[in-house]
Protein backbone atom coordinates (compact mmCIF):
# COMPACT_ATOMS: atom_id res chain seq x y z
CA UNK A 1 0.00 0.00 0.00
CA UNK A 2 1.18 3.50 -0.77
CA UNK A 3 2.90 5.54 1.96
CA UNK A 4 2.04 9.04 3.15
CA UNK A 5 -1.35 10.65 3.59
CA UNK A 6 -4.41 8.93 2.15
CA UNK A 7 -4.89 11.74 -0.38
CA UNK A 8 -1.55 10.75 -1.92
CA UNK A 9 -2.59 7.11 -2.36
CA UNK A 10 -3.85 5.71 -5.66
CA UNK A 11 -7.62 6.27 -5.89
CA UNK A 12 -8.48 2.56 -5.78
CA UNK A 13 -6.61 2.17 -2.47
CA UNK A 14 -8.42 4.97 -0.64
CA UNK A 15 -11.20 3.66 1.69
CA UNK A 16 -13.83 6.17 0.51
CA UNK A 17 -13.24 5.55 -3.18
CA UNK A 18 -12.99 1.80 -2.58
CA UNK A 19 -16.37 1.88 -0.81
CA UNK A 20 -17.91 3.81 -3.69
CA UNK A 21 -16.57 1.36 -6.24
CA UNK A 22 -16.90 -1.97 -4.41
CA UNK A 23 -19.35 -1.37 -1.54
CA UNK A 24 -18.96 -1.34 2.26
CA UNK A 25 -18.81 -5.12 2.52
CA UNK A 26 -15.48 -5.17 0.68
CA UNK A 27 -13.70 -2.87 3.14
CA UNK A 28 -11.55 -4.30 5.90
CA UNK A 29 -12.31 -3.48 9.53
CA UNK A 30 -9.33 -1.10 9.56
CA UNK A 31 -10.62 0.68 6.45
CA UNK A 32 -14.08 1.09 7.97
CA UNK A 33 -12.50 2.57 11.07
CA UNK A 34 -10.42 4.89 8.88
CA UNK A 35 -13.64 6.34 7.44
CA UNK A 36 -14.88 7.07 10.97
CA UNK A 37 -11.54 8.51 12.10
CA UNK A 38 -11.02 10.51 8.88
CA UNK A 39 -7.52 11.66 9.87
CA UNK A 40 -4.66 10.29 11.87
CA UNK A 41 -2.60 11.98 14.53
CA UNK A 42 -1.36 15.36 13.32
CA UNK A 43 1.74 14.97 15.47
CA UNK A 44 2.96 11.89 13.58
CA UNK A 45 2.99 10.45 10.09
CA UNK A 46 0.09 8.10 10.89
CA UNK A 47 -2.77 7.99 8.45
CA UNK A 48 -6.32 7.10 9.44
CA UNK A 49 -5.78 3.60 8.03
CA UNK A 50 -2.64 3.20 10.18
CA UNK A 51 -4.69 4.21 13.18
CA UNK A 52 -7.45 1.77 12.22
CA UNK A 53 -4.91 -1.04 12.00
CA UNK A 54 -3.50 -0.14 15.43
CA UNK A 55 -6.98 -0.33 16.92
CA UNK A 56 -7.76 -3.70 15.32
CA UNK A 57 -4.38 -5.05 16.42
CA UNK A 58 -5.17 -4.14 20.04
CA UNK A 59 -8.78 -5.31 20.15
CA UNK A 60 -8.58 -8.15 17.56
CA UNK A 61 -12.02 -7.44 16.04
CA UNK A 62 -14.91 -4.96 15.97
CA UNK A 63 -17.05 -7.05 18.32
CA UNK A 64 -14.38 -6.86 21.02
CA UNK A 65 -13.87 -3.17 20.30
CA UNK A 66 -17.59 -2.47 20.80
CA UNK A 67 -17.35 -3.51 24.47
CA UNK A 68 -14.20 -1.52 25.23
CA UNK A 69 -14.15 1.47 27.57
CA UNK A 70 -13.41 4.93 26.18
CA UNK A 71 -10.25 5.03 28.28
CA UNK A 72 -9.01 1.76 26.74
CA UNK A 73 -9.37 3.10 23.19
CA UNK A 74 -7.72 6.38 24.17
CA UNK A 75 -4.62 4.42 25.24
CA UNK A 76 -3.78 3.94 21.56
CA UNK A 77 -1.37 6.58 20.32
CA UNK A 78 -3.17 9.02 18.06
CA UNK A 79 -6.66 8.28 19.39
CA UNK A 80 -8.08 11.04 21.56
CA UNK A 81 -11.41 11.26 23.33
CA UNK A 82 -13.21 12.62 20.25
CA UNK A 83 -12.08 9.75 18.00
CA UNK A 84 -12.76 7.11 20.66
CA UNK A 85 -16.25 8.53 21.21
CA UNK A 86 -16.94 8.49 17.44
CA UNK A 87 -15.93 4.83 17.22
CA UNK A 88 -18.11 3.71 20.12
CA UNK A 89 -21.03 5.80 18.88
CA UNK A 90 -20.86 4.14 15.45
CA UNK A 91 -20.63 0.63 16.94
CA UNK A 92 -23.50 1.32 19.35
CA UNK A 93 -25.68 2.49 16.46
CA UNK A 94 -24.86 -0.73 14.59
CA UNK A 95 -25.86 -2.76 17.64
CA UNK A 96 -29.17 -0.93 17.98
CA UNK A 97 -30.06 -1.67 14.37
CA UNK A 98 -29.94 -5.37 15.26
CA UNK A 99 -31.99 -4.92 18.44
CA UNK A 100 -35.75 -5.31 18.61
CA UNK A 101 -36.32 -2.78 21.36
CA UNK A 102 -39.01 -3.33 23.97
CA UNK A 103 -41.31 -0.34 24.15
CA UNK A 104 -42.95 1.15 27.22
CA UNK A 105 -46.47 -0.30 27.63
CA UNK A 106 -45.65 -3.12 25.22
CA UNK A 107 -47.23 -6.33 26.49
CA UNK A 108 -44.92 -9.14 27.53
CA UNK A 109 -45.80 -12.31 25.64
CA UNK A 110 -42.71 -14.51 25.58
CA UNK A 111 -39.05 -14.75 26.65
CA UNK A 112 -37.91 -14.29 23.04
CA UNK A 113 -39.04 -10.64 23.26
CA UNK A 114 -36.61 -10.09 26.12
CA UNK A 115 -33.83 -11.98 24.38
CA UNK A 116 -34.22 -9.94 21.18
CA UNK A 117 -34.07 -6.72 23.19
CA UNK A 118 -31.04 -7.54 25.37
CA UNK A 119 -29.00 -9.91 23.19
CA UNK A 120 -26.81 -7.39 21.35
CA UNK A 121 -26.56 -5.21 24.42
CA UNK A 122 -25.21 -7.91 26.72
CA UNK A 123 -23.71 -10.70 24.61
CA UNK A 124 -20.11 -9.42 24.93
CA UNK A 125 -20.25 -7.85 28.38
CA UNK A 126 -17.46 -8.99 30.68
CA UNK A 127 -19.58 -8.57 33.81
CA UNK A 128 -23.01 -9.83 34.80
CA UNK A 129 -25.80 -7.25 34.78
CA UNK A 130 -29.02 -7.89 36.69
CA UNK A 131 -32.08 -6.11 35.28
CA UNK A 132 -35.68 -5.97 36.44
CA UNK A 133 -38.57 -5.18 34.12
CA UNK A 134 -41.56 -3.69 35.92
CA UNK A 135 -45.01 -4.60 34.57
CA UNK A 136 -48.56 -3.41 35.20
CA UNK A 137 -51.73 -5.45 35.75
CA UNK A 138 -51.96 -6.22 32.02
CA UNK A 139 -48.33 -7.42 31.84
CA UNK A 140 -47.32 -4.26 29.99
CA UNK A 141 -43.76 -3.04 30.48
CA UNK A 142 -43.60 0.06 32.65
CA UNK A 143 -39.90 0.50 33.29
CA UNK A 144 -36.47 -1.14 33.16
CA UNK A 145 -34.23 -0.96 36.25
CA UNK A 146 -30.64 -2.18 36.63
CA UNK A 147 -30.21 -3.69 40.09
CA UNK A 148 -26.58 -4.78 40.07
CA UNK A 149 -23.40 -5.19 38.04
CA UNK A 150 -20.91 -7.94 38.81
CA UNK A 151 -21.01 -11.60 39.77
CA UNK A 152 -24.45 -12.51 41.08
CA UNK A 153 -24.85 -13.51 44.70
CA UNK A 154 -27.69 -13.45 47.20
CA UNK A 155 -25.99 -10.56 49.01
CA UNK A 156 -25.83 -8.44 45.83
CA UNK A 157 -29.25 -9.32 44.39
CA UNK A 158 -31.18 -8.67 47.59
CA UNK A 159 -35.02 -8.65 47.56
CA UNK A 160 -34.94 -5.09 48.89
CA UNK A 161 -33.01 -3.84 45.84
CA UNK A 162 -35.21 -5.81 43.44
CA UNK A 163 -38.64 -4.92 44.83
CA UNK A 164 -38.11 -1.32 45.96
CA UNK A 165 -38.45 0.03 42.38
CA UNK A 166 -41.52 -2.18 41.83
CA UNK A 167 -43.18 -0.83 44.98
CA UNK A 168 -42.37 2.79 44.08
CA UNK A 169 -43.81 2.37 40.57
CA UNK A 170 -46.83 0.33 41.77
CA UNK A 171 -45.84 -2.58 39.54
CA UNK A 172 -47.86 -5.78 39.93
CA UNK A 173 -45.34 -8.10 38.28
CA UNK A 174 -41.66 -8.22 37.41
CA UNK A 175 -39.35 -10.09 35.04
CA UNK A 176 -35.82 -10.85 36.21
CA UNK A 177 -33.06 -10.69 33.59
CA UNK A 178 -29.33 -11.16 33.68
CA UNK A 179 -26.54 -12.13 31.29
CA UNK A 180 -23.85 -14.78 31.46
CA UNK A 181 -20.48 -13.45 30.20
CA UNK A 182 -19.46 -17.05 29.47
CA UNK A 183 -22.08 -17.10 26.71
CA UNK A 184 -23.78 -20.20 28.15
CA UNK A 185 -27.26 -19.26 29.43
CA UNK A 186 -27.67 -22.40 31.56
CA UNK A 187 -28.65 -21.43 35.13
CA UNK A 188 -26.14 -21.93 37.93
CA UNK A 189 -27.10 -23.16 41.40
CA UNK A 190 -26.73 -19.54 42.59
CA UNK A 191 -29.14 -18.40 39.87
CA UNK A 192 -31.68 -20.97 41.02
CA UNK A 193 -31.33 -20.01 44.70
CA UNK A 194 -31.73 -16.31 43.93
CA UNK A 195 -34.81 -16.96 41.78
CA UNK A 196 -36.54 -19.01 44.47
CA UNK A 197 -35.74 -16.37 47.09
CA UNK A 198 -37.11 -13.55 44.95
CA UNK A 199 -40.24 -15.51 44.03
CA UNK A 200 -40.96 -16.08 47.72
CA UNK A 201 -40.39 -12.40 48.52
CA UNK A 202 -42.69 -11.42 45.65
CA UNK A 203 -45.45 -13.67 46.95
CA UNK A 204 -45.32 -11.94 50.33
CA UNK A 205 -45.39 -8.49 48.69
CA UNK A 206 -48.11 -9.36 46.18
CA UNK A 207 -45.78 -8.79 43.21
CA UNK A 208 -45.55 -11.77 40.86
CA UNK A 209 -42.22 -12.87 39.40
CA UNK A 210 -43.33 -13.77 35.86
CA UNK A 211 -39.99 -15.17 34.70
CA UNK A 212 -36.23 -15.10 35.11
CA UNK A 213 -34.46 -14.96 31.75
CA UNK A 214 -30.72 -15.50 31.33
CA UNK A 215 -29.16 -14.01 28.20
CA UNK A 216 -26.34 -15.91 26.47
CA UNK A 217 -24.23 -14.94 23.47
CA UNK A 218 -26.51 -16.55 20.90
CA UNK A 219 -23.89 -19.11 19.88
CA UNK A 220 -26.37 -21.87 20.67
CA UNK A 221 -30.08 -21.52 19.96
CA UNK A 222 -32.19 -20.10 21.42
CA UNK A 223 -29.40 -18.19 23.19
CA UNK A 224 -31.33 -17.69 26.42
CA UNK A 225 -32.76 -19.67 29.32
CA UNK A 226 -36.25 -19.03 30.67
CA UNK A 227 -37.02 -20.36 34.16
CA UNK A 228 -40.68 -20.67 33.16
CA UNK A 229 -39.95 -22.56 29.93
CA UNK A 230 -37.43 -24.70 31.81
CA UNK A 231 -40.02 -25.62 34.45
CA UNK A 232 -38.07 -23.97 37.28
CA UNK A 233 -40.55 -21.20 38.08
Amino acid sequence: MAKGGIKQWPADERPREKMQKLGCENLTDAELLALILRTGDHTSDQSAIDLGRSIIKKFKNLRSLSTAELSEICEIKGVGLAKAASILAALTMASRINTERLQILEKFNSPIQVYNHFHYRFRDRKKEHFIVLLLDAKNRIMKEVQVSEGSLSESIVHPREVFNPAIRESALAIILIHNHPSGDPSPSNEDKKITIRLKEAGTILGIKVLDHIIIGDGGSKPGYFSFVEGGLL
